[in-house]
């Protein structure tokens, strides 16, 4: 009697075995946590207790060994647990461009300007453009290009502004971090794209497949130029912050004016007045008698060319007019035949 509900009741602890494990083998593979763990394991340990010998099967020792790796893996990465939870996450690098622009009014601009050439050479840094240049009130400015570390950029920034007055001020701050993790992806992908086409070019036993490939090559190949070019610029502008300094001299003050109504004041504005107008004709005068210059030489050489010629050459002499004839006067009485004598 004993035997038999020995035998009986094996089956059933068999079966209730497996549906345990098939559960804890459930829970584990939905990512179960701490807990859910433990009472898989005491599932486990009861499971094998109570049925040996679906415990020592194949498929259920190599079903417990991917339900431990399992069990290893989601307890590794949970929080708090195993070698991950001592790890410090790391922070991408940022890129920030920077650029700002300074306007000082100071009495000595060449001394300024090589004040601020001195602050950026001691932070390791450079002069871009220079340039000197006066203003229609005849004021000198300088425009100078600075290119400074990012790590001394607010010291530099600071001291500029200290050179003179400071009339404008304008700093701006780009993150192109973005830019930048996107432009060395696509390096890395374009660089692989190319070194494949090489490779296929060296397999390549066809001239229309060479051909083909070589034409795909100095595509990708510019395209990869390009990317670098840009990497170039955008480490460029981020390695060295850029200052624009405009170096002025201060505007003079006008004395404002007295207004002086009086007789003298009067009269020295006649006189301003008066001189003024005649400085103005006299002015005019010059100005035509020198319109008129170059004619008067041309009339002066030809009236002394016109005395010239007639010295040289033989002056004519008017023809006399034939003369006309004499004729006698007539006797007196000869009309009258004769003279008649007085009675």
């Amino acid at each position: 009697m004993s035997t038999s509900t020995t035998t009986a009741r094996r089956p059933l602890a068999a079966v209730l075995g497996a549906l345990a494990l098939a559960a804890a083998l459930t829970l584990t593979g939905c990512g179960a946590d701490d807990s859910t763990d433990s009472s898989y394991s005491e599932a486990g340990s009861k499971a094998g207790a109570a049925a040996p010998d679906v415990a020592e099967q194949p498929g259920a020792r190599a079903a417990d060994g991917d339900a431990k790796n399992a069990t290893g893996k989601s307890s590794g990465s949970g929080p708090g647990t195993g070698t991950g939870a001592g790890r410090t996450p790391t922070l991408a690098q940022s890129y920030i461009v920077r650029t700002a622009t300074l306007t000082v009014e100071a009495k000595n601009v060449s001394g300024a300007v090589a004040k601020a050439r001195t602050l950026v050479e001691g932070t390791g840094g450079y002069v871009g453009n220079e340039s000197t240049s006066l203003d229609d009130d005849g004021r000198e400015y300088s425009t100078i290009t600075l290119r400074v570390p990012p790590e001394g950029y607010d010291r530099v920034l600071r001291d500029l502004s200290e050179l003179g007055t400071l009339r404008n001020r304008k700093v701006n701050a780009q993150d192109v971090t973005g830019q930048v993790v996107d432009v060395e992806s696509r390096l890395k992908t374009q660089r692989a794209s190319v070194a494949r086409v090489r490779e296929l070019m060296d397999r390549a036993a066809k001239l229309s497949d060479i051909v083909s490939l070589e034409s795909e090559l100095s595509s990708r190949q510019a395209d990869l130029e390009s990317l670098e070019a840009q990497q170039a610029s955008l480490k460029e502008r981020t390695g060295m912050a850029t200052i624009t300094l405009e170096v002025q001299e201060p505007a003079v003050k006008e004395a404002p004016e007295k207004d002086d109504d009086g007789f003298w004041a009067t009269v020295g504005s006649a006189f301003g007045s008066g001189w003024h107008a005649f400085y103005l004709t006299l002015r005019a005068l010059l100005v035509a008698l020198a319109v008129l210059a170059p004619f008067a030489a041309l009339a002066l050489l030809g009236y002394l060319g016109f005395r010239l010629l007639r010295r040289v050459l033989p002056a004519r002499r008017p023809v006399a007019a034939p003369p006309q004839p004499v004729t006698a006067p007539a006797p007196l009485g000869a009309g009258d035949g004769g003279a008649q004598p007085r009675e």
